[in-house]
């Protein structure tokens, strides 16, 4: 009885060490969630602007943009996977990665090579321990993004884009991520990013209206060649935003529940340690009393 006393009191004892972490990671994630929040929403004025103007451009023009068009003469395609550094996020990391192993299966079941462009330690270890491919990895920036990050993602994948087709060039580019909808509910999200499919901000015409007409300066190409990668840098930027804020409610998320879970293990081990001491303190009582009655007779 007393051994059982012992494990349990270690039990209780590391059970509590962990409760502390847990309740840590969840403080910490619920004071960076407001900000991660706001980011999202600062960002979001910017990147509903600049695919205003690209439409704009794009449908008010004659200009043919490499970004505009399907390429035919290769069939790479590159996925880019947004997902976290760290764990102690539930689901988060593995919702992405299976999201992207569908978008992966359904690409090559299409006949297309995919080129892995990874962001996250958690996807990174993942594709490396399975010896995947890894065009182009980023770390150590999930929960926190800085548009430094974003261009440097940005600026690899216009480049696999504009490569010619010998030199490992990708006629797609898609990026999974996940959608922050709100404390409770994100979502794996897969958009195509290149060639770009622009409809936000130019309303269709009606029959009888007239379209209005735009003198461009300098000339739509030139502003195009402008645009377009500050509009696929923005998207990129918007998504690594977006992810962050799920990462971070997905942890706080995680973390109270396994806090919760840690105070039912206390009580637990807590009661079981009682009723051991319980027992000990009877089979005592018991030698005691056996012990005199033998005396006795």
């Amino acid at each position: 009885m007393a051994g059982l006393q012992r494990v349990y009191k270690q039990r209780i004892k590391s059970t509590q060490a962990l409760k502390k972490m847990f309740r840590a990671q969840e403080l910490i994630a619920a004071s960076r969630i407001g900000r991660a929040r706001d980011r999202v929403s600062k960002a979001a004025p910017y990147s509903r602007a600049i695919t205003r103007a690209v439409s704009a451009v794009a449908t008010h023009s004659n200009v043919t943009h490499p970004f505009l068009v399907e390429r035919t003469d290769t069939k790479r395609v590159a996925v880019l996977v947004i997902a976290s550094d760290r764990g102690m996020a539930g689901a988060y990391s593995a919702s992405v990665i299976r999201e992207t192993e569908r978008l992966v299966e359904r690409l090559e079941r299409e006949g297309k090579q995919v080129a892995l462009f990874v962001s996250g330690r958690r996807a990174v270890s993942y594709y490396t321990f399975r010896g995947r491919d890894i065009e182009g990895s980023w770390s150590g920036h999930s929960d926190a993004p800085s548009t430094e990050v974003a261009g440097e993602i940005a600026d690899a994948i216009l480049d696999a884009f504009r490569a010619p087709a010998d030199e490992g060039g990708v006629a797609e580019v898609h990026v999974v991520y996940t959608q922050f909808v709100n404390m409770v509910t994100q979502r794996p999200r897969v958009i195509r990013l290149l060639p770009l499919e622009i409809v936000e901000g130019v309303a269709p015409a009606d029959d009888a209206e007239t379209l209005p007409l735009y003198e461009f300066e300098p000339e739509p190409a030139v502003v195009l060649d402008a645009l377009l990668p500050r509009y696929v840098r923005s998207r990129i930027y918007a998504s690594l935003l977006q992810a962050a804020a799920s990462e971070l409610a997905a942890r706080q998320r995680a973390m109270h529940t396994a806090t919760e879970n840690a105070e039912d293990l206390i009580r637990m081990y807590t009661r079981l340690a009682n009723q051991a001491r319980q027992g000990e303190i009877t089979q005592e009582i018991s030698e005691i009393v056996s012990g005199a009655d033998a005396l006795a007779s």
